[in-house]
């Protein structure tokens, strides 16, 4: 895959690379309910500006719709959520989120990431980059939705790349696919990672949290069980929930 050395941060990405307290995220009593149902409840984080973070967690955790929240796509029940002092919804499209099955538009390859790069009004230069650093600049031409899955993957990579992040939010990006497209896939989020984008990311994978993720936000029951550096969560993790997640025991 190619390098997209040659894209351009905006000024904003610029900020973040060189004020690291532009954007650290504070979370403070966040709840969820919906109906009946208490999604989260009274969750309390903090998060660098910069990084990888993998959220991990039983399935009905919560670890799905926390990314949902701190992306601004809903309003949380209780608490507050702030991006360097800023409210979610003030900072969406700073943002860009990878979902677990990625929304293709009924045209080409090329035409799917020309949509987004139109808000940006930048040429198909950038897109043809943007295409060959995922590594599908050969398809440029063919229909997105006859694309593998791994591809179309890719193709919803690329499509987030060209928002010119400075977080990016991946929920179970690399689910159901076959290790040559994990692997394609991990490469471009650390690739993005190294190159300034904060990356929050939620996984079952405890062997793609150990590759990608400078640390573990475990939940259990909607609260944080757990958050630390992920050299020590994987050796020693301090809550009894993560060390029966991570020796395969059953955790609710």
């Amino acid at each position: 895959m190619s390098s997209i050395d040659t894209l351009s941060f905006t000024s904003d990405a610029r900020r973040v690379l060189e004020d690291p307290n532009l954007m650290p995220l504070r979370v403070r009593g966040l709840g969820l309910q919906c109906g009946d149902t208490t999604i989260l409840q009274d969750l309390d984080l903090d998060l660098a500006p910069q990084g990888c973070t993998a959220i991990m967690g039983p399935n009905g955790a919560g670890k799905s719709m926390l990314l949902k929240l701190l992306h601004g796509l809903i309003e949380p029940s209780t608490g507050d959520i702030t991006w360097g002092g800023t409210v979610p919804s003030a900072v969406t499209a700073r943002q860009a989120m990878v979902f677990q099955k990625p929304v293709l538009l009924r045209r080409s390859v090329a035409a799917n990431v020309d949509f987004v790069l139109k808000t940006r009004r930048k040429s198909g230069t950038t897109r043809d980059a943007l295409l060959a650093h995922v590594g599908l600049l050969h398809k440029a031409r063919d229909p997105a939705r006859r694309l593998s899955g791994g591809e179309a993957q890719r193709l919803a990579l690329a499509r987030a790349l060209a928002c010119e992040p400075e977080v990016l939010f991946l929920d179970e990006a690399t689910a159901s696919l076959d290790p040559a497209s994990v692997k394609a896939i991990e490469d471009l989020i650390l690739d993005a990672s190294a190159k300034g984008i904060r990356i929050i990311f939620v996984t079952h994978d405890i062997g793609q949290a150990k590759r990608l993720a400078d640390d573990v936000v475990f939940l259990q029951g909607g609260r944080v069980a757990e958050h630390s550096p992920a050299r020590s969560f994987f050796s020693d993790p301090r809550s009894s929930a993560a060390r029966d997640y991570l020796n395969g025991r059953l955790v609710f």
